[in-house]
């Protein structure tokens, strides 16, 4: 592969490694962009669009896309942050996936109770820029100056080591179940920031031609995205019942009715959020409901 090959092709920037890449491929799969990469290769064809994937550390993405190199992304909210460059990538969708929180820990034996017994103190991070926003307001909030504000020093993983090694007084770091912290003897004293994975895009576009592509692509990602959220929801109601029933399962913009033979009953199919589909099932049923079945969706476009 050359650099001629990728004239005139949109270029999608996705996280190589790491705790997003194996959903991402996922939801490439889902949206039908189909291709094949080759082995050492962080960069190949797709084969049914005129696109081309580009396989990059996901701190990098939105460098990449805020700067016009790549026309798409996928990235960690808390990486745009990170980099500085929320003023020149738009967040055009949530992904539903990825998701974790920014929080600090401490020790569960230490004496530090709340981030302002920690602030003054040492800080091990892999997040720099905002630890270092969090601490610096916290700092300045308590009047700390010189060598008496929070001292940030980064790591680039193994952060939640950091405190057992004596090497800092509490850490900043991603929480998804909390299990590694806990492991490690640390709780939560407080939460920066909750993320996910989004799809981004600049904000400036610097090729025009590729709008309606990237519109399209955007379209088929929030398809699969919704497909992953929501169940259809199908169900006979009694007529007399039916208020209550839709008020159950509204939809995402109204529900479905129709008429039965049986003109004292209707049959109604709604999108329910898949979270919730055991709680409603149980809710149209203690209304009368009968013949309550729910259907995975593959994919749509709501």
């Amino acid at each position: 592969m050359n650099a001629d090959s990728l004239d005139g092709r949109l270029l999608f920037a996705i996280p190589k490694k790491g705790r997003l890449h194996e959903k991402c491929l996922e939801l490439l799969a889902g949206a039908d962009i189909q291709f094949r990469r080759h082995h050492r290769l962080d960069v190949c064809l797709v084969k049914n669009h005129p696109m081309a994937l580009v396989f990059l550390p996901a701190a990098d993405i939105p460098s990449f896309v805020g700067k016009g190199n790549v026309d798409l992304g996928i990235t960690g909210h808390d990486v745009i942050l990170e980099a500085k460059m929320e003023e020149h990538v738009a967040e055009v969708l949530q992904l539903n996936f990825g998701k974790c929180a920014l929080q600090v820990q401490v020790p569960e034996a230490a004496s530090i109770k709340s981030v302002e017994d920690l602030a003054g103190k040492r800080v091990v991070t892999s997040f720099e820029v905002l630890a270092g926003e969090y601490f610096g307001k916290l700092d300045d909030s308590r009047n700390l100056v010189g060598d008496g504000r929070t001292k940030i020093e980064y790591v680039s993983g193994s952060v939640e080591a950091a405190c057992a090694l004596g090497l800092a007084d509490g850490i900043v770091d991603l929480v998804e179940s909390g299990d590694t912290m806990r492991a490690a003897g640390l709780h939560a004293i407080s939460t920066i920031l909750q993320t996910e994975a989004v799809l981004i895009k600049a904000n400036l576009t610097k090729h025009a031609e590729h709008v309606s592509l990237i519109n399209l692509i955007t379209s088929r990602i929030a398809g699969v995205v919704a497909a992953g959220r929501y169940v259809i929801c199908e169900y006979n109601i009694p007529r007399d019942k039916l208020h209550t029933a839709t008020a159950i399962t509204p939809g995402r913009r109204a529900p479905t009715i129709s008429p039965l033979e049986d003109e004292d009953w209707l049959a109604v199919s709604a999108m329910v959020e898949k979270g919730r589909t055991a709680v409603v099932m149980d809710e149209l049923v203690k209304i009368g409901a009968e013949d309550v079945l729910i259907f995975n969706l593959d994919n749509c476009r709501v």
